[in-house]
């Protein structure tokens, strides 16, 4: 028998193992990228607020700060790039080397 924790550990591995499925296999649109990304980061900080101590807590929500910030900066990107090119899809467009 899984005690409580067991298995909302398992759930949080499975929806990040989810999202870098998602991730890998889904390359035609930027947002879907982005969306599996966050997906990825949203199941990361339920694993971190899941410890109960008060430093991982602390740790959480600065981790929590920091993809906020990498998925406002994932959808900026989004915003240019389909500014430039018309849509987002990555399959069609050959991108420049920077």
């Amino acid at each position: 028998m899984l005690s409580m924790l067991q298995t909302t550990s398992f759930l949080f591995i499975f929806m990040f193992l989810m999202g870098i499925s998602k991730f890998m296999s889904n390359w035609n649109h930027i947002l879907s990228t982005l969306i599996s990304l966050e997906f990825m980061a949203l199941s990361l900080f339920f694993m971190f607020a899941m410890g109960g101590t008060y430093n991982e807590l602390y740790i959480s929500l600065f981790y929590l700060a920091i993809a906020v910030c990498e998925g406002a900066l994932g959808l900026s990107m989004l915003v240019l790039f389909t500014r430039d090119k018309g849509d987002d899809m990555l399959s069609t467009k050959n991108l420049p080397v920077w």
